[in-house]
């Protein structure tokens, strides 16, 4: 449905755009997800027309609307601030982007609309007499109103607290599927790309460093900047010794290495819920296979897990890792001291630093 090909954008001297090339399907739910800065806002005001892309061309069901102004491309767009006209109504406010039809089409339209958000019976309240969450929803009946072809929502629920954001999350999820709406969606908070979308594409200085279902992202990160961002991950410098071993520290780990070559210098990453904590061995006892003895530095509660930070002098780095918590059960005794950390080989991810990166962009 939507293409976007060899987009770069430039303010003044500085890149924040570099070649972005990206398709979404129809009725598919994309997130842009990454650090401030990274360009991700820049290429959402792109599409929906607000700026215009230095080079590249933006295509919609083969279209090229790369020059044509937002108002004829009829996109719906939420923005963070809500932008809802304080001396209107919640009702006037959906309204306003159905002008030329009925009055009687557009209460039609407006009664859908409010329903479908929860909100029928704060048809007549003013902005300022309805919460944070009630505007947003506000907004997003109002983006809806005039059946857009695309839905961008450019980090619509950052300005909310906690709770609110995590009922929303699953509102917009809902309404999006109901309606079948493509849409894209940017954020800077991974919980809400991994939760609400069917891709997501991770942005970093102005690239797309990797795109693809949140499983896929979580699970098999492909660089430095993938790890570090998407979920919590420990990353150690380490080098290839033989195939599908290497040397971190003075430790010796089985992993797969196959994209690497013997003496290569790379990145280890693993998840903190992967490694395993055990009581440490007794002196003179067999090592288990990718297993180190590490000291509990710190143990930090966090409701379903507490957060283990360790250090291993044979690893030569501190790590963390989770420990389940049980209900109003304490930690083990010997969860303090020496441990023992296995780093099970299936859950180690090998990953190119990022100098080697840069060099090959």
């Amino acid at each position: 449905m939507l293409s976007l090909q060899h987009i770069t954008k430039r303010y003044r001297a500085q890149p924040v755009l570099r070649g972005i090339a990206l398709e979404v399907a129809a009725g598919e739910f994309i997130s842009l997800l990454g650090p401030s800065g990274c360009g991700k806002t820049t290429l959402l005001r792109i599409l929906c027309g607000i700026e215009s892309p230095d080079t590249g061309t933006v295509l919609l069901r083969g279209e090229d609307i790369t020059r044509q102004p937002a108002a004829q491309r009829r996109f719906g767009v939420v923005f963070q601030s809500y932008a809802l006209f304080p001396n209107l109504s919640a009702a006037q406010n959906v309204a306003f982007g159905l002008r030329g039809q009925s009055r009687p089409q557009q209460a039609e339209r407006v009664a859908e609309l409010l329903a479908l958000v929860g909100l029928s019976d704060k048809a007549d309240k003013y902005p300022a007499q309805l919460s944070g969450g009630q505007q947003q929803r506000v907004a997003l009946a109002r983006a809806l109103a005039p059946r857009p072809e695309l839905l961008l929502l450019d980090e619509p629920l950052s300005a909310l607290d906690a709770q609110v954001r995590t009922g929303l999350r699953t509102e917009i999820r809902r309404l999006q599927q109901q309606l079948g709406i493509t849409t894209v969606m940017v954020t800077h908070d991974q919980d809400e790309a991994l939760s609400m979308a069917d891709r997501v594409v991770l942005m970093h200085e102005g690239r797309v460093e990797q795109q693809g279902t949140p499983q896929q992202l979580y699970g098999h990160p492909a660089t430095q900047a993938v790890a570090g961002f998407v979920g919590r991950m420990n990353l150690m410098p380490a080098r290839v010794v033989a195939a599908g071993t290497l040397e971190v520290g003075r430790a010796r780990l089985q992993c797969p290495t196959e994209a690497f070559r013997t003496g290569s210098p790379l990145l280890l990453g693993v998840r903190p819920e992967a490694m395993l904590i055990s009581p440490a061995p007794r002196a003179g006892s067999p090592m288990p296979a990718n297993a180190v003895v590490a000291r509990v530095l710190e143990t930090q509660f966090h409701g379903p897990m507490t957060l283990v930070r360790l250090h291993s002098d044979s690893l030569q780095c501190t790590l963390e890792a989770q420990w389940a918590s049980s209900f109003e059960a304490a930690l083990p005794g010997w969860l303090h001291g020496e441990v023992l950390v296995k780093l099970p080989a299936q859950a180690l991810h090998a990953l190119p630093v990022a100098e080697s990166i840069r060099r090959q962009a």
